[in-house]
C-alpha cells in the first residue's frame, strides 16, 4: 500500500488515502515519486471543467526514481530517475504523422484503464495517465523520459507540465523573436515559466498581468519589466506601456473568456495570442467580424507548449544548468501530501506560484 491524493468523485473533496498498486506489467514502470507539481488542471479535473474517468488519483507534474519495470521495458531501468509525461504521443495517428505530437489523438487512453485499488477495493483510474499525487506510481514506459542531469530531482518535476507548457507557450506557439514585447496573463506556475521564457527569448518588453498585487515580485524575478494589477482598462494600460500600438505577443494562462478578450486587444495590429489555460465550455469568447478583419490578430490555441518533450527536455536544461532558467522561482511553498487541498484553495483564491509536493 502507498499513501496517494484520490479523487472519489467530480467535485468531492480530495482523500489522502491508502492505495494498492499492481506490479508493472509488459510495458510498464514503477516509479517512487521525490517530487509532483499541484497544476491548475488537477483543480480542473476535480470540478469537472475536464472530463475524465472517476475516482482517479490526480497528479500530472512529477519526477522519481525507477524501481521495477515491466517485460520489454528497455529504455530505463531500475534506480533511473525520470521525469513523467502525461502526454505521450502515439506516433501514428493523424496529428502525430504531421509532426504535431502535442495534439496525439491518443494521448490521454491510458486514463481510461484501472490504475489502482482503494483500500475498500474500488478501482481507481490514473487522472492525467500518470497518478502523480502518490508515494508511488505505476505507468505506461512511454510516459517517462530521463530527467536531465544536473537538475536536482525534486525540482525536475516541474519539468513534467508547467515548464514545458510555459517554455513551450512562448517558443513554440508565439514565437517569440528578440526585440518583441510579450504580455503573461496569469502568474501561476505556467506564467511565471512563460515569463522566465520571453526573458530567454529576448523579448524587450515584458508584462505581467495578475489579479493579485502581491505577485509583483514573483513576476519581475521571473522576468517581467512591468507588472499590472487586471482591471477593466488593463488592456489600455499595455498599450500605453508598448508605444500606444500593444504587445507583439500576449500569452493567457488563466483560461476565463475575459482575459482572453482583454489578452488579443492588448496585441497590437497584427499580433499574437496564444490561449494556454483551460476554461470551461461556458467560457464564451465573441467577436465581430469587422475586428477580426481590420486587426489582423492571430488567436491561437496552445496544448503542453507544443512541445515535443523528448526534445525540449534537453534544450531546457541547458538553460536550466547555464543559470538562464530558474526552476526555484516558479515554486512559492513545498508541501506534503495532505497539503494538497490548501494548494487549490490557493490557486482558486489566486495565491502563490507552484506548490510542491515533496515525498
Amino acid at each position: 500500500m502507498v499513501r496517494a491524493a484520490v479523487l472519489p468523485a467530480i467535485g468531492a473533496p480530495l482523500e489522502i488515502t491508502g492505495i494498492e498498486l499492481p506490479e508493472p506489467g509488459p510495458g510498464q514502470v514503477r516509479v517512487r515519486l521525490a517530487a509532483a507539481g499541484v497544476c491548475h488542471s488537477d483543480l480542473s479535473l476535480s470540478n469537472g471543467t475536464m472530463r475524465l474517468p472517476v475516482p482517479a488519483v490526480l497528479g500530472h507534474e512529477g519526477a522519481g526514481t525507477v524501481l521495477a519495470v515491466g517485460d520489454g521495458v528497455t529504455d530505463v531501468a531500475p534506480g533511473d530517475d525520470v521525469v513523467l509525461n502525461w502526454a505521450p504521443s502515439c506516433g501514428s495517428c493523424h496529428p502525430c504523422t504531421l509532426g504535431e505530437v502535442w495534439l496525439c489523438a491518443d494521448a490521454l487512453t491510458g486514463a481510461g484503464r484501472v490504475h489502482a485499488v482503494a483500500e475498500d477495493g474500488t478501482e481507481l483510474y490514473p487522472g492525467l495517465n500518470v497518478a502523480a499525487f502518490a508515494e508511488e506510481t505505476v505507468v505506461p514506459a512511454t510516459c517517462v523520459l530521463p530527467a536531465p542531469d544536473g537538475v536536482p530531482l525534486t525540482d525536475a518535476a516541474l519539468l513534467g507540465c508547467a515548464v514545458l507548457t510555459g517554455f513551450g507557450a512562448v517558443h513554440h506557439s508565439a514565437r517569440v523573436r528578440a526585440g518583441e514585447s510579450v504580455v503573461v496573463f496569469g502568474v501561476g506556475g505556467v506564467g511565471l515559466a512563460a515569463l522566465q521564457a520571453a526573458r530567454i527569448a529576448g523579448a524587450g518588453t515584458v508584462i505581467a498581468v495578475d489579479v493579485s498585487p502581491e505577485k509583483e515580485e514573483l513576476a519581475r524575478r521571473a522576468g517581467a519589466t512591468e507588472y499590472l494589477v487586471a482591471s477593466e482598462t488593463t488592456a489600455r494600460e499595455i498599450r500605453k506601456l508598448t508605444g500606444g500600438h500593444g504587445a507583439d505577443v500576449a500569452v493567457e494562462c488563466v483560461g476565463r473568456a475575459v482575459t482572453i478578450r482583454t489578452a488579443w486587444e492588448s496585441t497590437r495590429r497584427g499580433g499574437r495570442t496564444t490561449v494556454v489555460g483551460i476554461g470551461g465550455k461556458d467560457q464564451q469568447v465573441t467577436f465581430n467580424a469587422l475586428e477580426i478583419f481590420h486587426w489582423g490578430r492571430t488567436l491561437s490555441g496552445c496544448v503542453y507548449g507544443n512541445s515535443r518533450p523528448a526534445e525540449d527536455l534537453p534544450a531546457i536544461a541547458a538553460h536550466i544548468r547555464a543559470g538562464r532558467f530558474d526552476l526555484g522561482a516558479l515554486v512559492t511553498e513545498r508541501i506534503a501530501l495532505d497539503g494538497i487541498p490548501a494548494a487549490f484553495d490557493n490557486m482558486i483564491a489566486g495565491r502563490g506560484g507552484r506548490a510542491l509536493v515533496v515525498f
